[in-house]
């Protein structure tokens, strides 16, 4: 079974290119040779992310707690540079531990945060110099670790132990209980295990979030029945299904694009590091923080809803998005449509209810060929919004005709 994060972030995924056929296959079991085949087990990583309900109080003890994973992370950081100028070996666990050793001269409030703090952030740049090991050994962009900044918008700092979560609070180990502004999300049920837990804030603080990682006991999905779907995106509709269903295209940024502006001058015309620069900064922030929350929580009902309707898989295109916002005309516009996040979430969510996500090459013709009689039309252009066949006569919208041809890729019967 593939280790999920998050109606959010897989941890893991399996991928294989299908050989001989133009998609990629991802999602329930089945026996076609060369396709993806995910394994069920009776457990699942998932994590569940919820808005905290904090006081003044609490609210400056976690900006407090967030403030002393970056001071250790980056602390860690310069001591594995400054080892590497100097030749000497070391690793990120023999810096931890000379921190341990000398942090009640350079640091004594550490004593003042609970340990377990510091020992994930050590954690996090652990993990940050494997990731940067291994790209550098698959010949990817290396990315080396960076400094956090304090400046940054985005605080965090995660947990490990003893956490313990109710209907309408979470404790988390040396903090104790802290309200969740929204009741009965967190799961509380037998079968369900907390391992870990990272509360962060995406404007200054402002605004604070749990979510904590769950090993779940789970029942194998039942494989789907239901007819294939089709998904085309676009512009100016965001998702169109071959069932007719229409999503538009809410343009998240593009309804905060006045106050984005507006604070973007205000902004400019502030003394950068000041203390009006900072909090015109923290406005901005907050605004990009609403439009990307707009975007996914949209992108969560549409990938939901289909899901819901149990179809035995479901078809799209695997797009170049990167190569899409190449187009300086149209890259703002792609950016916040949210293209990729929307096939990862239907990706996981395919697989957890028992359907397959299939993935169309990029060069599919979807557009150009008639759903009806197959026939080609090499001249269909963007702006030809009805798609008439000159063969058969069929008149469609274009982006439904996409659609119902990416749903007929789908197998004809279930494995």
């Amino acid at each position: 079974m593939w280790p999920h994060c998050e109606p959010g972030k897989e941890r893991a995924r399996m991928r294989h290119k299908t050989r001989g056929a133009p998609f990629y296959v991802m999602g329930a079991p089945h026996t076609h040779v060369g396709r993806l085949r995910s394994f069920m087990s009776e457990t699942r990583l998932r994590a569940y992310k919820t808005k905290l309900a904090l006081n003044n109080q609490e609210r400056g003890w976690c900006v407090r707690c967030a403030g002393t994973a970056r001071w250790c992370y980056n602390w860690g950081l310069d001591a594995m540079k400054t080892a590497y100028a100097e030749g000497r070996k070391t690793s990120v666990l023999a810096e931890k531990k000379r921190l341990n050793a000398i942090k009640d001269e350079i640091a004594p409030w550490l004593r003042e945060v609970p340990y377990v703090v510091l020992q994930e952030a050590f954690g996090h740049l652990d993990s940050a110099y494997q990731n940067f090991f291994r790209r550098v050994k698959n010949g990817e962009k290396p990315g080396f670790p960076k400094f956090k900044s304090r400046k940054n918008a985005r605080q965090s700092f995660a947990l490990r132990g003893n956490v313990r979560v109710t209907e309408t609070a979470i404790r988390l180990p040396c903090i104790g209980w802290l309200r969740l502004a929204e009741h009965g999300y967190l799961p509380t049920r037998k079968g369900a295990r907390i391992l870990s837990a990272n509360v962060s804030s995406e404007d200054h603080g402002r605004t604070w979030y749990a979510s904590v990682q769950v090993e779940e006991e789970c029942a194998e999905p039942e494989r789907a029945t239901g007819e294939p779907i089709g998904i085309d995106l676009g512009l100016k509709s965001l998702a169109v299904l071959s069932d007719g269903t229409v999503y538009e295209n809410i343009k998240p940024l593009r309804a905060m694009e006045r106050t984005v502006a507006r604070l973007s001058r205000e902004l400019a015309r502030r003394t950068q590091g000041g203390a009006n620069w900072a909090k015109t900064k923290a406005k901005l922030n907050r605004a990009h923080a609403k439009a990307a929350n707009l975007r996914r929580h949209y992108l969560h009902d549409i990938s939901a809803q289909t899901v819901a309707k149990r179809p035995r898989a479901i078809v799209m295109e695997n797009l170049n998005v990167r190569g899409m916002m190449a187009n300086g005309h149209l890259a703002r516009a792609i950016a916040d449509l949210g293209m990729y996040e929307l096939r990862r979430q239907m990706g996981y969510k395919a697989a957890w209810n028992g359907s397959e996500l299939i993935l169309a090459d990029q060069w599919e013709p979807s557009s150009k060929r008639c759903s009806q009689c197959g026939a080609m039309k090499p001249n269909l252009t963007l702006r030809d919004r009805v798609y008439v066949c000159e063969s058969c006569g069929v008149v469609i919208d274009r982006d439904l005709n996409a659609a119902l041809n990416l749903a007929a890729l789908a197998p004809s019967q279930p494995a």
